[in-house]
């Protein structure tokens, strides 16, 4: 593993502006210039964005500007002192201690070790001084190389002495006489922290937690959830604690081990900031019988990180969670019914008797048609079964986003009374929603404390069922299906006219304008759905299914023929290597493959890719292509007739936004583009 820091990744108490966008970027640049990452602007987009979310800095004159970046090539560490500090959001003022965090986007687990190591060194107030100490740029990388173990730290300059800022062990105070017990004993407390790239405020946020713990004579162990992965807290631990600390900004792994434990939940900088406070409210919780409590009111914010997404984003969320959680059972079972059309070959009556022909029929007692019938109706059935459960899938696992483990079950019913009200995929969503919401707040009433083990496994279920399912039967469910019944005809009478060109560029734009985001979701979902009510007298589904898929194979492989085949002096070198894997994740109709592309210059690849996905969707519907298989790509071309039409399509929604976006970098924007460049080569990268 080379040194994550060097002599040129260290600045003391140089100018490098008044601003933490000032600082961030000539760190940036110092990476770059030592040959540690590809494009300065890239990775200062990438910190500041992260900035964005959560400013970085500390108590104790300290920031940690940090993300994991496609521009970062090897992982680094690149430190300044400021004289003056620099304002970066800390509560007690302007850090002068700063480091840039600097990852690979798919940085190895030992990489990402190393960078945390860091972040646990700066709750050390002698390690922290000896920085403030340091004379030279070769001690400062002395210092850090031996608190991450690169370098064995009897050859690390001393640390400064107390009065230099280290400080004195505290006496650890019973937690009796603090206040802090819990039935005449010291409280046992179990923490989660996690931060959005996992590398810095995670493993900082435990230390200060277990620091406070001990300070305040409390059992009090953490389990910090970090990008290099975590090792999860024994169950004999967790069942005997008398409550949780969740410091997080994004989910936690696995909440269920935690159900029905008193909680506190806060964002991961005040576990840093303010652990003696939440310690102080979990004892106080778990004394008090009325407390939120892990599952029903609590497990809802697990579905949201933190407290911080506006309500459209808590809702995007949860929508991408149950159209995740559905996406199996549609892929797995589409497939099943692509090949036992294959099976079936010209004869367009077997699938309406596949179920007779496997109950009746077996190998050894073939039906009429022979084995091809029997096998096809075989993959044709499990298909069909599998392709049953996608709107209740799709409404338990909404459900279960909003209240975890307790909306599940409400919410696979209210999807199976959709499926019976035939309110489609939008009844799902509905139904979804309202399990989950009912099941969220049945979880926060207020019950006697024999009757809390029943909560989560008979109550809440029950309830939520009845409310949720009977809203859809008594209200909801036929105004839904009526407007199902509106679209499915109002497609069915474009399908064969040119109309149905039009569907296809909306399908098309869909698909391309956020990349595999709700937008993009949306589209898919509604085409999956339409599957199931699709057969060979109703042909609209597959018209759909094909437009929607093929479509979203464009972006991916557009932005890979301009990177790596037509305009790679464009391209940084991280990009062009992007482009190699894009050809095989669009060829698969993995739209994702273009992400990294659109979030290094979304003004020119978003806009591209719009206009390559509508000209596929359109010539996909005009030459009335249909897919059987709701996933795949080209490796499911059995299920695609005609293929010449999908693949023509395909390759002109590429070519055309391949040209646009190489058009969109050659001019438009160009004149700004080049005058940041000037201005980042201006940036000095030495001391």
């Amino acid at each position: 593993m080379s040194d994550t820091i060097t002599p040129g990744l260290v600045s003391l108490d140089a100018p490098l502006g008044a601003t933490k966008s000032d600082v961030i970027r000539s760190l940036a640049a110092r990476v770059v210039a030592e040959g540690r990452a590809t494009d300065a602007q890239a990775l200062f987009d990438d910190a500041r964005a992260r900035e964005e979310k959560d400013e970085t800095g500390l108590p104790g004159g300290i920031a940690i500007p940090h993300a994991k970046s496609a521009a970062v090539t090897t992982p680094s560490l690149a430190f300044a002192r400021l004289s003056p500090g620099v304002d970066f959001g800390a509560p007690d003022g302007a850090a002068d201690l700063v480091f840039l965090i600097a990852a690979p986007a798919d940085a190895a687990e030992a990489h990402l070790a190393v960078l945390s190591k860091l972040a646990r060194s700066l709750m050390q107030a002698d390690f922290t001084a000896g920085l403030r100490a340091a004379t030279t740029d070769d001690e400062v990388v002395a210092i850090v190389q031996a608190a991450i173990g690169e370098r064995d730290a009897a050859s690390a300059p001393a640390p400064a002495a107390e009065g230099a800022g280290a400080t004195a062990t505290t006496p650890v105070a019973p937690a009796a006489s603090t206040g802090l017990a819990v039935d005449g004993r010291p409280a046992r407390i179990v923490a989660v922290t996690a931060c959005a790239t996992g590398i810095a405020h995670t493993f900082m946020a435990a230390d200060a937690l277990t620091a406070a713990g001990k300070k305040a004579g409390v059992d009090l162990i953490v389990e910090p959830q970090g990008s290099s992965g975590y090792q999860a807290l024994p169950a004999e631990v967790i069942q005997g604690a008398d409550a949780v600390i969740f410091a997080t900004d994004v989910d936690v792994r696995e909440p269920q081990r935690f159900g029905g434990k008193p909680v506190v939940r806060s964002g991961v900088k005040r576990g840093i900031e303010q652990p003696d406070q939440l310690i102080a409210e979990a004892v106080a919780a778990a004394n008090n019988p009325n407390a939120s409590r892990v599952g029903g009111e609590a497990a809802a914010a697990t579905a949201v990180a933190g407290e911080k997404l506006s309500w459209g984003a808590r809702i995007q969320r949860i929508l991408l969670t149950g159209v995740s959680y559905m996406i199996p059972f549609v892929a797995g079972g589409g497939l099943l019914i692509a090949l036992g059309f294959l099976f079936f070959g010209d004869d367009y009556s077997a699938p309406g008797n596949a179920t007779t022909v496997i109950v009746t029929n077996s190998l050894w007692d073939l039906p009429e048609g022979g084995l091809g019938i029997y096998l096809g109706s075989v993959a044709f059935a499990i298909g069909a079964a599998s392709m049953g459960f996608l709107v209740s899938a799709l409404a338990g696992y909404i459900s279960f986003a909003i209240a975890d483990r307790p909306g599940i079950a409400p919410g696979f019913v209210a999807g199976a009374i959709a499926v019976t009200m035939n309110a489609g995929f939008i009844g799902g969503i509905v139904g979804g929603l309202l399990a989950g919401v009912t099941a969220w707040w049945i979880g926060t009433w207020r019950v006697p404390r024999w009757l809390r083990g029943l909560m989560p496994v008979a109550i809440i279920p029950l309830l939520a069922s009845i409310v949720a399912s009977g809203l859809m039967v008594l209200f909801l469910g036929r105004p839904i299906a009526t407007l199902m019944v509106w679209l499915t005809d109002w497609l069915n009478e474009l399908a064969g006219t040119s109309g149905i060109v039009v569907v296809g560029i909306v399908l098309g734009l869909m698909m391309c304008f956020d990349l595999g985001g709700p937008v993009n979701k949306v589209a898919y979902a509604f085409a999956v759905a339409g599957l199931a009510t699709a057969s060979p007298d109703n042909t609209t589904p597959y018209l759909i299914m094909a437009a929607v898929m093929a479509a979203g194979m464009v972006p991916p492989l557009a932005m890979a023929l301009a990177s790596t085949v037509l305009a790679r002096d464009l391209f940084p070198p991280v990009e062009r290597e992007n482009g190699k894997a894009a050809w095989l994740l669009g060829a698969a109709f993995i739209s994702e493959g273009a992400i990294p592309f659109a979030a290094a210059d979304p003004l020119r690849v978003i806009p591209a890719s719009l206009v390559g996905g509508a000209v596929t969707g359109a010539l996909s519907m005009a030459f009335a292509v249909q897919s059987l298989a709701p996933h795949g790509g080209i490796f499911v071309f059995f299920a695609i007739n005609p293929v010449w039409g999908f693949l023509v399509a395909i390759a002109a929604g590429t070519i055309v936004s391949a040209l646009a976006v190489i058009a969109l970098k050659k001019w438009v924007g160009r004149k700004e583009l080049e005058q940041a460049e000037a201005v980042e080569s201006a940036v000095p990268v030495a001391a």
